[in-house]
């Protein structure tokens, strides 16, 4: 479940490396040592020696890879298609261009966000703070603390058990998050959740589209059968929703549906990319233009992204906004009730 993956940069050296070597024609075991030589990733150094081994041994790529256990699921389907149609190098510098990409779009999006989140933490322990300080207060004084949350957390134990619930509970969603994600049956279902949720939806679509382009186009390129070209196409997406509805794309194929009316029962291609696909089924284009219009599909995921981005960024900020304001007039109406108290007193 939390098992660990080469980082993004490494898998790119790696397999524009690769592809270069292979171009040459030298032999893949060769070229695993060589690239592993080369890396400055001691995992990447590991991984390639381990391969070149067992490619020795007859095993094929995608399958000494899996054994890694270190590359993404992507890497692997892309690196099983291209041992199967003979586009290796091609598929490696196409992977190298995405992970390049990846690298450039992971910092833009860290840089978009950063700052809000960080005023989110700052935010968390202010309310800390304020918890232990007003504890501290009102025991120097022999009076009862201000309960600024509302939840009878006050003083040092009162601190400790709001930085606990918050920062336990992001950690029990993130443990349970990559649970869910660990077999197929989960990832399904929550990309297929995931998707209905707006801007992240439209995130997650983009990008497995212009995965599902690249790779339907690289398989089809090589002869491969149209089923199996769905197939490895909708495995490249690594999207659950995508993955879960193969059978069902494969199955109207199999009654004698066209790709742009199986792809369409789907329900998840947009109805411009379903039209694009049925222009070029029509002339006997589909590989052709899905290449064509790859990068086009690949700039509108990082647009996706960038509004993602810009949509997290303002709902830290209204949490943020929001953590302010209820703890403002917590102690408003505390001091409220105080003088009230007062009044009565008197």
């Amino acid at each position: 479940m939390f098992r660990r993956s080469l980082p993004l940069k490494s898998l790119a050296l790696l397999c524009r490396s690769l592809s270069t070597l292979l171009e040459t024609g030298i032999p893949a075991h060769k070229a695993f040592l060589i690239a592993g030589e080369k890396a400055a990733n001691p995992d990447v150094r590991v991984a390639s020696v381990r391969i070149a081994e067992d490619i020795q041994k007859g095993h094929e790529i995608a399958t000494a890879m899996r054994e890694r256990d270190v590359f993404p699921g992507l890497m692997i389907n892309m690196v099983d298609v291209a041992e199967k149609t003979g586009a290796l190098p091609e598929i490696l510098t196409g992977l190298a261009d995405h992970y390049d990409n990846l690298v450039r779009l992971r910092k833009d999006f860290y840089s978009a966000i950063a700052w809000p989140v960080i005023q989110l933490i700052m935010a968390v322990f202010v309310i800390a703070g304020l918890i232990l300080l007003l504890g501290w207060i009102a025991q120097s004084q022999g009076g009862d603390p201000i309960d600024v949350l509302g939840w009878g957390l006050t003083g040092t134990s009162g601190a400790i058990t709001w930085l606990t619930m918050v920062f336990g509970t992001a950690a029990g969603l993130f443990v349970a998050y990559k649970f869910v994600r660990s077999n197929m049956a989960g990832q399904t279902y929550l990309d297929a959740t995931l998707m209905r949720v707006p801007v992240l939806g439209h995130c997650m679509q983009s990008f497995a589209i212009a995965r599902f382009a690249w790779a339907y186009h690289l398989t089809q390129e090589a002869g491969m059968p149209i089923d199996e070209s769905i197939e490895a196409s909708m495995r490249a997406t690594s999207n659950g929703a995508f993955i879960g509805q193969t059978e069902r794309i494969n199955y109207w194929i199999h009654q004698g549906e066209t790709v742009t009316t199986s792809l369409r029962e789907s329900g998840l291609f947009p109805k411009d990319v379903i039209e694009m696909i049925h222009v070029g089924e029509t002339s006997g284009t589909v590989p052709e233009m899905l290449h064509r219009l790859s990068p086009e599909f690949e700039e509108q995921a990082r647009r996706s992204l960038q509004a993602l981005a810009g949509a997290l960024g303002w709902l830290v900020w209204v949490i943020v906004a929001g953590f302010i304001i209820f703890v403002v007039f917590s102690i408003m109406l505390w001091y409220v009730g105080l003088i009230n108290d007062v009044a009565r007193g008197l």
